[in-house]
């Protein structure tokens, strides 16, 4: 293991999910400190990273706020790289799909990635020292035909492959490299449990995606910004 994040302040969204927690796992192997905001009161029971002493656990902050978002951005020193792991999955079909099941997808897949990428990239900005973020958009999201079904939840994971882009171009000059994952099928006991007959070999690991999600947050990457990533596995 390297240890690229050394002493560099990270923040990692969603790490009470399972993509979230084997990303800030495998930064904190690689000496980052961690700054992991949770939308509840306090951290769940048995939370794994309660107690670490490089992990700063922020409690109550809603990633669909914005003055939650940049409080809680506000509050890190020498922010290096933002990594968006925060999100849903919903699916229905578009003639039984509840308006507000797309206002649920937009809100915490599209809307905690924008304001999260904003807020880091104001402390970036603000840094002059240039950084990393990362977002995860899916596989629905930039293969619209696989979004069949789930039509509210590709149409919220495109936008983030397009935030994506967008900011890329925009922040360049600020040497801050902007990219994206878009996994197929994650290997999580959720999913798991809802495809017991799925061929589980050709999903994507946990370790997998958080190892493809820091290489592109690495110091050690000097160039490649702009890319959503495809991390299909065998899918």
């Amino acid at each position: 293991m390297t240890k690229n994040f050394e002493g560099r302040h990270v923040v990692v969204t969603g790490a009470t999910g399972a993509l979230g927690a084997a990303v800030a796992r495998h930064l904190l192997a690689e000496g980052a400190i961690c700054h992991l905001p949770i939308s509840r009161a306090k951290a769940p029971d048995g939370f794994e990273f309660a107690g670490h002493d490089r992990v700063h656990v922020a409690t109550s902050v809603d990633l669909t706020d914005a003055k939650a978002v940049d409080a809680f951005y506000d509050a890190i020193p020498g922010l290096w790289a933002s990594l968006h792991s925060a999100g849903g999955f919903d699916m229905a079909s578009i003639d039984k799909v509840d308006p507000t099941q797309f206002d649920q997808m937009m809100d915490i897949n599209a809307k905690t990635a924008f304001l999260c990428c904003r807020a880091a990239a104001r402390a970036m900005i603000a840094g002059q020292a240039g950084g990393r973020i990362v977002n995860v958009s899916a596989r629905a999201g930039i293969e619209p035909r696989k979004g069949g079904g789930m039509s509210a939840y590709a149409v919220s994971k495109a936008a983030v492959a397009a935030l994506t882009l967008a900011l890329a171009e925009e922040l360049k000059g600020a040497d801050i490299l902007v990219n994206a994952v878009a996994p197929s099928t994650l290997d999580t006991k959720a999913n798991r449990d809802a495809m017991p007959k799925a061929d589980f070999a050709k999903w994507v690991s946990l370790e997998a995606a958080a190892v493809t999600i820091a290489q592109l947050a690495s110091p050690a990457n000097q160039v490649t910004s702009g890319t959503v990533a495809e991390i299909y596995g065998r899918a």
